[in-house]
């Protein structure tokens, strides 16, 4: 039996979901369906933080303001008491892993323990530059790759 040198790690992934057209009442619920359609947060997901730590920055993008983990903790925290959404899930460590994810996915980006949205930019943009254009594209990039090798 061959030694297998390395496990089926993958380098980079992303999950797209086509949901209806964004008719969302609120920013939060907008920001709700984002975090789906990208694979932030799973359908019928309970635990959704990562929806108020993007909504808080998303926030603050127009006033440019940067803030660190556990500032951003103390915002999520009262943006949900406001919702009278149940406070789980808002430690500070899954606050630090949500931002991690978020920042995996290019759409925000820490400065010296402090975070923003990519270069305060709108996010019709980070998509464009970003995601479809460098992350998407590598990933059907090696997925061609495969398809080709296969004869």
């Amino acid at each position: 039996m061959p030694k297998k040198i390395s496990k089926d790690i993958p380098l980079s992934e992303i999950t797209l979901r086509r949901y209806e057209k964004p008719y969302a009442t609120t920013k939060r619920e907008l920001t709700r369906k984002l975090c789906l359609s990208v694979g932030l947060l799973q359908p019928g997901d309970s635990r959704d933080v990562v929806v108020d730590i993007f909504h808080v920055l998303l926030n603050n993008r127009h006033k440019k303001i940067l803030m660190n983990s556990e500032e951003i903790k103390a915002k999520v925290i009262s943006a949900r008491k406001r919702h009278k959404l149940p406070i789980q899930g808002v430690a500070s460590s899954n606050v630090r892993r949500q931002l991690k994810r978020l920042k995996d996915l290019y759409l925000v980006e820490n400065i010296k323990n402090q975070y923003r949205i990519t270069e305060f930019e709108n996010m019709s943009v980070i998509f464009e530059k970003q995601i479809k254009n460098f992350y998407l594209n590598n990933i059907l990039e090696r997925v061609e790759e495969y398809f080709k090798e296969i004869k």
